[in-house]
């Protein structure tokens, strides 16, 4: 199991709506994978924010994944959790996780195929596309992903400056699902979240 299509990325820096108002609009848009991505805030608040998306998204029957932190993931019953290279080795968050979910970001062939040997049930590839959100490192571009899919099994979701005018090209390269954080919580994030939703739902 992992997030097909649209998987929201929170962003509590490109607007003013409180966590819970912006992941409501996405839920209730259609997207179906939420994942929780807080870098400023104590393990405490990221906990209690945790506690209040896993029951918004129980009531949507929606993914959601917990950045970062397994335990915090483990003990809200999130769905599961998506490391970074630098966050806890992945066969250690796999023993901790159990079954659930353990996904991973990567940024080139080497971290792909070692996270699908590592027992990743998906892995974040990217930036597919200049990005502002976080300093991730040079694009990659669409090319990368058709390399990537040659060499793994396990499901790839793209991230990285993704928007409705170039999610095409990640979809039709061989992406199984695309994160998007800034094309849908800048502006009118309900309205946005629905055209994402609307171009799954017309294309694939």
């Amino acid at each position: 199991m992992y997030c097909k299509g649209i998987c929201f990325i929170t962003d509590a820096k490109c607007t003013d709506l409180p966590l819970y108002d912006m992941v409501h609009h996405v839920l209730r848009a259609g997207v179906r994978c939420i994942q929780y991505r807080e870098k400023d805030l104590s393990r405490r608040q990221i906990y209690d924010n945790a506690v209040t998306l896993r029951k918004l998204t129980g009531r949507f029957d929606a993914i959601l994944l917990i950045n970062d932190h397994a335990d915090i993931a483990l003990a809200v019953d999130a769905d599961g959790v998506h490391l970074g290279q630098d966050d806890l080795p992945l066969r250690v968050a796999r023993k901790i996780m159990g079954s659930k979910i353990v996904g991973i970001s990567t940024h080139n062939l080497d971290q792909a195929t070692e996270a699908e040997r590592g027992g990743a049930d998906y892995i974040g590839f990217g930036p597919v596309f200049h990005t502002t959100t976080k300093d991730a490192g040079a694009p990659k571009g669409v090319d990368n992903i058709r390399t990537i899919k040659e060499n793994v099994s396990i499901p790839v979701v793209a991230i990285g400056g993704i928007r409705l005018d170039n999610i095409a090209a990640v979809i039709h390269a061989g992406a199984d699902a695309a994160a998007v954080a800034t094309a849908i919580c800048k502006g009118d994030i309900a309205a946005n979240a629905e055209k994402f939703v609307r171009f799954f739902n017309h294309n694939y």
